[in-house]
């Protein structure tokens, strides 16, 4: 199974899970969670965003009315 299959089953499964189980997958991985979390100092993440701004920007991105983003999320 790949890796983007098991991210969507697992997101999906702690949408509807009860809340016991959504507390206890949190404390299996809070103190990762904790580490990762702070995106602003990735300069990966950073980077990443100026990229795609600059794409906006400068009209090379492809984008999506809000209607249209929810209509392809209706269809998933």
């Amino acid at each position: 199974m790949s890796t983007e299959t098991i991210r969507e089953r697992l997101h999906e499964y702690i949408r509807f899970a009860d809340d016991k189980k959504v507390a206890a997958i949190y404390t299996m991985v809070e103190s990762e969670i904790e580490e990762e979390l702070d995106l602003w100092e990735d300069k990966d993440f950073l980077n990443e965003l100026n990229d795609r701004l600059k794409e906006y920007e400068n009209g090379n991105a492809t984008t999506l009315s809000l209607e249209e983003f929810k209509q392809k999320i209706r269809n998933r």
